[in-house]
């Protein structure tokens, strides 16, 4: 891991490059580009020919989709703990999701108009759950779950089967108690050029939701407009902010929780606090023997932790709003202060008491949310993009008259002569 204080010569270029701007690497576009076009142009085909290339799995167009048969088998399968923790997090996503779906209004504007807005759930979505690894169940449930709170009839989902053709059973459980209607068992950048423009098989959506690795984001990014999407959501990662008050074994414990996501995930720890510092780097060491992913997390200490001394808590907070984490905790003795400071974290967690695993799993905010720097633009899967808006305007005669000068003034600026007659005519006996 990186570790540095901000006596240290390093110190200011590194917080620098800390300012990030997601962009796709060419091998990784180029690659996306070829994928979105096969499924374009031969549909089903490259679905199974891309399964088999990258899962190995020997797919065909009647085996794409999850049977009803295999749902029934999951959820004979797994566990009555298993039930009780999707049944938990659910009650929690739907009651949170319902607090910001939007509601209809209307109002009269200064010329007596009726104008309001109606928000009404889409009609067909998809979700992407990622499935390499480790059967992300609690993504499912942090996106299916929100749609379903939505109202929205019809869900797709899309994930990776392994080689056999099956899909963990525990996710399928998930999938099926969150309201997914189908599942298609697509992985990667296929799977998305699926949902977005259709095969023979299966019908397009008409928004994706879901993270995913670097290929998945690059397809989300390159058919926007075929297709709209809910944010560009890539590898974890977490940053955490404490002064003196931290607590480092618990600190130490977020730390390595996040690291055990693998891959290109970013670990970052930010204090005011020498002895904290060390403190922290010592208690990783004590834990880490303890874990089964040893290996993997010390391949991402390795290249993808930094740990900043720095001069003032101030310092601390401007850098968490430079790098725009998907996660930020914030440990600190006067956190009521500092909170609104920090801008544009996709979710943050106060307080000794509150790990990131929570909010993974289980607090009710959707764990989806923007990485790499993206922040900044976008913020975390909410119950209100999966409603569509539609604005509402209703004239009466006398709101008309009261609207004409403004109408007419702007045709004549604009040169467009028939907008400001379509309005006239309604005046003339």
């Amino acid at each position: 891991m990186k570790i540095l204080s901000y006596q240290d010569p390093a110190f200011i270029p590194f917080v620098r490059r800390l300012s990030r701007r997601a962009l796709p690497e060419p091998g990784v576009r180029d690659l996306v580009s070829q994928i979105i076009a096969e499924v374009a142009t031969k549909g089903d085909e490259a679905l199974i020919t891309f399964t088999k290339r990258f899962d190995g799995a020997k797919l065909t167009t009647k085996t794409l989709f999850v049977s009803e048969a295999e749902f029934s088998a999951a959820e004979k399968a797994v566990t009555a703990t298993t039930k009780m923790a999707v049944s938990r997090t659910l009650k929690n996503i739907h009651s949170f999701a319902k607090r910001s779906l939007r509601k209809d209004w209307s109002a009269k504007n200064a010329e007596g108009a009726m104008v309001g807005e109606r928000f009404t759930p889409f009609e067909r979505v998809g979700v992407y759950v990622p499935g390499g690894k480790a059967p992300l169940v609690s993504t499912a449930l942090m996106t299916a779950g929100f749609a379903q709170a939505a109202g929205v009839p019809q869900i797709l989902a899309a994930t990776p089967c392994g080689p056999d053709g099956s899909v963990n059973p525990a996710l399928l459980y998930a999938l099926k108690a969150a309201g997914v209607t189908e599942a298609i068992k697509i992985g990667g950048a296929q799977a998305i050029a699926a949902l977005a423009l259709g095969t023979r098989s299966i019908r397009p959506v008409d928004r994706i939701f879901g993270p995913g690795n670097c290929f998945v984001v690059e397809a989300k990014r390159q058919l926007v407009g075929s297709v709209s999407i809910d944010l560009l959501p890539g590898p974890s990662e977490v940053l955490i902010l404490a002064d003196k008050t931290g607590n480092a074994d618990y600190i130490a414990a977020d730390i390595l929780a996040q690291a055990e996501h693998g891959g290109d995930s970013v670990v970052g720890f930010i204090t005011d606090s020498k002895a904290l510092l060390g403190k922290v780097t010592k208690a990783i060491e004590r834990q880490i023997p303890a874990l089964s992913r040893t290996k993997i997390i010390r391949e991402v200490l390795k290249r993808g932790a930094f740990f900043l001394h720095v001069k003032s808590f101030a310092q601390a907070v401007e850098i968490a709003n430079t790098f725009s984490a998907e996660h930020v905790s914030l440990i600190t003795a006067d956190e009521n202060y500092w909170l609104p400071k920090i801008r544009t974290a996709g979710a943050i967690y106060l307080g000794n008491y509150s790990p990131v695993a929570v909010g993974d799993f289980l607090a009710g905010p959707s764990h989806t949310l923007p990485t790499g720097g993206s922040g900044r633009s976008f913020s975390g899967i909410r119950a209100d993009q999966f409603q569509r808006r539609t604005s509402i305007v209703k004239l009466d005669k006398l709101s008309v008259r009261k609207s004409l000068a403004v109408v007419e003034e702007f045709a004549r600026i604009e040169g467009l002569d028939a907008h400001g007659r379509s309005t006239a005519i309604r005046l003339k006996k």
